[in-house]
């Protein structure tokens, strides 16, 4: 039996990460949605020092390295995205 986590498991523990790592009190893992957009206009707010906390803890429990900027818009642009690329490399 693999201990390969499933996508669901993946994203729950992207949610937690992310409210634990960036500090965002305000928000339940329930309050962001899979496909939300994290950065930007329309997205819940995060900024580049965030995209750096991200980076840092994609590395840290799964082992995912982001090599350069442009690899990181497309993983990091929600939950989805991430959880797919670390269900993919991971």
């Amino acid at each position: 039996m693999s201990d390969k986590q499933s996508l669901e498991q993946i994203k729950a523990q992207l949610k937690e990460e992310l409210i634990e790592n960036l500090s965002l009190e305000d928000i339940e893992p329930e309050d962001i949605k899979d496909d939300e957009v994290l950065f930007g206009d329309g997205s819940i707010g995060l900024d580049s020092l965030d995209a750096v906390e991200i980076v840092v803890f994609l590395q840290r429990i799964w082992g995912i390295e982001i090599q350069n900027m442009e690899e990181g818009r497309e993983i990091l642009v929600s939950i989805d995205t991430m959880a797919d690329h670390i269900y993919a490399n991971a």
